[in-house]
């Protein structure tokens, strides 16, 4: 009997190590991770009067990211027995087995230890420790608990969501400012109707893995007010930069706006009589977040001109 040997064609082995790269590079949840640079870069820009420093920009935005890629690794490792519960998260790879917990764990830590290593010997300590709090925050105080402790979750866990314009200011300055901290009201004040939106729609998958949010835990119809509630709150939070001076008449003109088509959403989702309008406001608010710091970034550099 003649032995055989599997023979493995380099196509199809260079195939599987494409495959492994893109669920390593999915770890780090990339388009969640590019938002968040978008608003840290604002937060660069808008922190200085001209143009920021090119290579601190391009360093302090590498030592966020690879700080927010391992945080997100982390999500993906302590929520690995949830995402096997929820459809829209079963295929993640490392709830699917396609990558082991220990290589989760490791790369994670590696990424996040790169990314802080990078921010203190290149950018300045205080936004290596600022993004060390924002990494704790998203991927021990929130994931490892609050999410399955209190139906507010997402309201007390949004804090560490909104460093990334702080981030990016600290990054420029190496000091806290008081424009910074706006900037964080805001996402902090814009995440829980954000976020609840796509609550009620997911609500029988979060419902079966057992995590209290807040359409499992209060219902749709306070779930709703609540968004409605809060989307004013955003709305107040988004005037705050012209209010005190920040900003002017361009982005003012531009948030009224936004804020206008912002809780015409929220207003379907509070009437409750169209049953995709969560799912539609879930995702006009992603691009509600980065049209404000655009028009944020237009006023910034037109008063500079003129």
């Amino acid at each position: 009997m003649r032995n055989t040997e599997l023979v493995i064609h380099p196509k199809q082995e260079l195939v599987s190590y494409l495959s492994l790269a893109r669920d390593y590079f999915e770890l780090g949840k990339p388009r969640v991770v590019l938002v968040m640079l978008v608003c840290a870069a604002v937060g660069m820009a808008l922190a200085v009067p001209g143009i920021p420093n090119m290579l601190l920009v391009v360093t302090g935005l590498l030592g966020i990211g690879l700080a927010a890629m391992g945080a997100a690794a982390f999500n993906h490792l302590l929520d690995q027995r949830l995402d096997k519960l929820m459809l829209r998260t079963s295929r993640r790879p490392v709830a699917e087995g396609r990558i082991r917990g220990w290589q989760a764990g490791v790369y994670a830590t590696l990424l996040s230890l790169a990314g802080l290593a990078l921010l203190w010997l290149e950018v300045n300590p205080l936004t290596s420790m600022l993004t060390a709090m924002a990494l704790l925050g998203y991927a021990v105080i929130y994931t490892a608990f609050l999410k399955h402790a209190t139906p507010q979750n997402i309201t007390i866990g949004g804090l560490a969501g909104a460093a990334p314009p702080l981030l990016g200011w600290t990054a420029m300055t190496g000091q806290l400012n008081p424009d910074a901290l706006l900037l964080v009201l805001i996402i902090f004040a814009w995440t829980p109707p954000h976020f609840w939106a796509l609550a009620i729609h997911k609500r029988e998958e979060y419902a079966k893995a057992g995590v209290p949010m807040l359409p499992v835990t209060h219902g749709i119809d306070f779930t709703r007010l609540q968004i409605w509630l809060y989307g004013w709150l955003t709305v107040v939070a988004t005037l705050l930069p012209f209010a005190t001076g920040m900003s002017g008449w361009i982005y003012l003109f531009g948030i009224v706006l936004l804020n206008s088509r912002f809780m015409y959403w929220n207003w379907k989702v509070w009437r409750g009589n169209d049953p995709k309008a969560p799912l539609s406001a879930f995702w006009f608010s992603i691009r509600y977040i980065l049209y404000l710091f655009g028009w944020l970034l237009l006023d910034h550099y037109v008063t500079l001109v003129f």
